[in-house]
């Protein structure tokens, strides 16, 4: 079998997560669910030697010290540290340029994401490697269980061996459509999670985003690699319009497939997916730390000090770290990130 290459996304500051993931700490590098982090878990769910080789880690300078603490002790693997954050897609293509072949298989994935059914995952994995070796953009199209606003979809179209054609993608929807997308039974979410060779991206990026091609390119065959980690020329990669690899690729080639996946899967993007991702009590409440819950339903209870007591609420979480406390409901969750602390720390 053709070893798949793990690129694994390691940017953003996680700020509906505050003040438990913060900018100088976000949430990759935190122990969310169970005791080792995002980060941690995302390498060891893609080290089988039998089926992957050595990860490649994206990340920026203010993340560095963070992966190299957490991706030694786990596995050997390449870290490219680019020049400053421009979205997604000039991340990937920093991956493609720098594989060891222009056809290997590259299976992308961000460092933030709970995937609890890692079987199910590693099944996916392959019957995507298998698309992706064909020629196509394959996105994990993951089982949707809720009409969620705060994802985009996919919509699958003709059928593929181990997969579908995509017939769209669709953006994050309003409420209404979510449900009716829920009902449809045709859609799925769209986990961010993506497989192809890496020439294939590059000929396709190159098609549609071609001074973004350029410039990584250019980037690359001037960056140097110093203490075993690779840094892209900043000059050339200063000159990128930022774009995420749904807009700049996979919403425009005409080479999209997508493997449906029913996972346990969670983007942890906010206090409620937390508590969900995580096993509650016969009451639904999550407690780490100290904490008395008295009629109490659906309640998260995140302290690394104080002891937290709560009497007679419902869908509340209650959070604790440091000299900051948040108390939420799950439906204001969303907005956790428009408070000044968590723009600012």
């Amino acid at each position: 079998m053709t070893l798949i290459h793990p690129v694994i996304l390691c940017g953003g500051s996680g700020t509906r997560l505050w003040p438990r993931s913060r900018r100088v700490l976000p949430k990759p590098f935190v122990p969310l669910v169970g005791e080792q982090t995002l980060f941690e878990a995302t390498l060891r769910r893609a080290m089988d030697p039998q089926m992957f080789a050595s990860p490649t880690v994206v990340t920026g300078a203010a993340h560095l010290a963070y992966v190299r603490a957490q991706l030694a002790p786990i596995c050997q693997g390449t870290t490219i540290v680019e020049p400053e954050a421009k979205n997604t897609a000039p991340a990937i293509a920093l991956a493609a340029q720098c594989m060891p072949r222009p056809d290997a298989l590259m299976l992308v994935c961000p460092s933030d994401h709970y995937i609890a059914d890692v079987a199910a995952f590693h099944e996916a994995v392959k019957h995507a490697a298998a698309l992706a070796g064909q020629g196509h953009m394959v996105a994990f199209g993951i089982t949707a269980t809720a009409p969620e606003t705060g994802f985009g979809y996919i919509r699958k179209g003709a059928a593929l061996k181990g997969g579908y054609e995509v017939e769209r993608f669709v953006e994050k929807p309003d409420l209404e459509t979510a449900i009716s997308f829920l009902a449809d039974g045709n859609y799925s979410w769209n986990g961010g999670i993506f497989a192809f060779r890496a020439d294939a991206f590059l000929a396709e990026l190159a098609a549609y985003r071609p001074a973004m091609a350029e410039a990584v390119r250019a980037s690359v065959a001037a960056g140097d690699t110093r203490d075993g980690e690779f840094y892209p020329a900043a000059e050339p990669f200063a000159a990128i319009e930022g774009d995420s690899i749904d807009y700049a690729v996979m919403e425009n080639t005409a080479r999209a497939a997508m493997v449906p996946v029913s996972m346990g899967w969670s983007d942890i993007g906010n206090w409620q997916a937390l508590r969900d991702a995580r096993d509650g009590d016969a009451q639904g409440n999550r407690v780490r730390g100290q904490a008395e819950l008295v009629d109490c339903t659906g309640v998260l209870v995140e302290t690394d000090g104080p002891r937290v007591n709560a009497i007679g609420l419902e869908d509340v979480a209650i959070v604790v770290d440091g000299d900051e406390v948040l108390v939420t409901t799950m439906a204001g969750a969303q907005k956790v990130g428009k408070l000044t602390g968590a723009a600012n720390q």
